[in-house]
């Protein structure tokens, strides 16, 4: 009896890898444990993504009576910060501390930054309502704060924290490490959402204000319990007395080092590809092929699905060896053949045609994502994971909040010319708008393939031998 219980003993530490999400992204130095503490920060970090771009979004709107676009003015002024993101992961590399930390303060500066901004955000939004009696600048001006101490604080946060994450696991775990941190942000941003939606379903102004102050107190929380002993203090290399170089000469070095500049280019050029559609696939599917509303919200699962796909496919495909930069152009390529059935949709009047548009969008757009941080990963040298990281995602979070606006109001541009009738009788129909988005996606995305054609097969980072293991802990970051 007890060899066969030691018989299938053996078996489940086999399994294990292979099956269960993330098993093997721990290492001696990391437990799984100790991993998924650390992934805490990213839980919070969805929780404010959420009510940033959604819950407050709509409850601004609908509830409190403001101007639609004073809330996308307000949405937007995070991505003021996105781009300081590369400065970050930098002064992270290099922070002189007496205390011996050099990611930790940063995690509790953002950690304090998000704090203040949700904690004084309420208020701020029911001024900026009129339902108060104090002065008409305020409300603008307290929104706007709020808004932007939150987007700075989840920007440092994060940063930080994925540069802090790359620090502590083994090199060879380090994709699985910083994709099991995304997998968080996702599992954070679906929880938050479906709380945040119970809770202030009874509206009122004082269950918005307790909502919101408990997503405060509950970040608080939830970095503080990340962060526990989890950077080892070591004042040698933090002392104030060493050599710090440059930004501006680590930046040089950086962009000279492995083509870096032209990945960078790449990841704008394939990420507005991707974002523009952000805010138009469902209003194109209700407007132009007469969806409902249930219908229409199937498309956000159509393009998780698709980009669930595209990651277990990249994770067979590096783990086997493949360049990175090969498989990001598989994403923009799949992104062309994505928007050209979406367009030709309308006049075919194929619904399935548009789903399935949509769930190669989200196809295309993992593994785009999937490729370019994965090569990033491995441009960066011992102890400047944070400028690499940073660097890819301030040029990412900049390029899809300046793609998404710019989609939406050519979208309104040329759709009003067209109702007009100012681009004559044949192009008159509501999808000439959507359709002079998606035809720019594809330029967009052919450019993408210009650029990094030549960075095919110029990668020594994931040149490792083939393995067997599959499941979500073969996922890369």
């Amino acid at each position: 009896m007890s060899r066969v219980l030691e018989g299938l003993a053996r078996e489940w530490v086999r399994l294990g890898p292979r099956f269960l999400p993330f098993a093997d992204a721990a290492s001696a130095d990391l437990p799984l444990g100790r991993l998924l503490r650390l992934a805490l920060f990213q839980v919070s970090v969805g929780m404010a993504l959420v009510l940033l771009n959604g819950t407050l979004n709509r409850v601004s709107v609908v509830e409190l009576g403001v101007p639609t676009w004073v809330v996308g003015l307000m949405v937007a002024l995070p991505l003021l910060f996105a781009p300081a993101r590369a400065l970050v992961g930098f002064r992270s590399d290099h922070h002189r501390s007496a205390l011996g930390w050099r990611r930790v303060p940063y995690i509790w500066m953002g950690t304090l930054l998000q704090f203040g901004g949700l904690a004084i955000m309420p208020f701020a939004l029911l001024v900026l309502s009129g339902d108060s009696q104090g002065p008409a600048a305020a409300g603008p001006i307290g929104a706007a704060l709020a808004f932007l101490l939150v987007g700075a604080g989840l920007h440092i946060t994060q940063t930080a924290g994925l540069a802090l994450a790359t620090d502590l696991a083994a090199p060879e775990a380090r994709p699985r490490a910083v994709a099991l941190l995304y997998v968080m942000l996702l599992l954070g941003m679906v929880g938050s959402s479906i709380l945040f939606g119970l809770l202030l379903e009874d509206f009122s102004q004082i269950r918005l204000i307790q909502v919101i102050q408990g997503a405060a107190a509950l970040t608080m929380a939830l970095n503080l319990i990340a962060l526990w002993k989890q950077e080892a203090r070591d004042p040698v290399r933090t002392t104030r007395h060493l050599p710090r170089p440059s930004f501006r000469a680590c930046w040089s070095d950086f962009l000279r080092r492995g083509r870096s500049g032209r990945l960078l280019v790449s990841v704008a050029l394939g990420t507005a590809g991707f974002s523009m559609q952000d805010i138009l696939l469902e209003p194109y599917g209700g407007q132009v092929l007469g969806l409902g509303v249930g219908a229409t919200t199937l498309l956000t699962a159509l393009l998780a699905g698709g980009t669930l796909a595209a990651f277990a496919l990249a994770s067979r495909r590096l783990s086997q060896g493949a360049d990175p930069y090969r498989l990001s152009g598989m994403g923009a390529l799949t992104g062309v053949f994505a928007f050209a059935a979406v367009v030709l949709s309308a006049p075919l009047e194929s619904v399935v045609l548009f789903r399935g548009g949509t769930l190669l969008i989200g196809f295309g757009a993992g593994l785009f994502a999937v490729g370019t941080l994965t090569a990033a990963m491995g441009m960066a040298r011992e102890g400047q994971s944070g400028l690499a990281l940073g660097a890819w995602g301030a040029v990412q979070a900049t390029a899809a909040g300046l793609a998404i606006a710019a989609g939406g109001a050519l979208r309104d541009l040329v759709g009003g010319l067209a109702a007009s009738g100012a681009l004559g009788p044949a192009l008159t129909d509501p999808a000439v708008g959507y359709a002079a988005v998606y035809h720019v996606e594809i330029l967009l995305l052919f450019a993408t393939l210009a650029v990094i054609g030549p960075l095919v097969g110029t990668s020594a980072e994931v040149r490792r031998p083939a393995s067997t293991r599959f499941g979500l802990a073969e996922f890369p970051g």
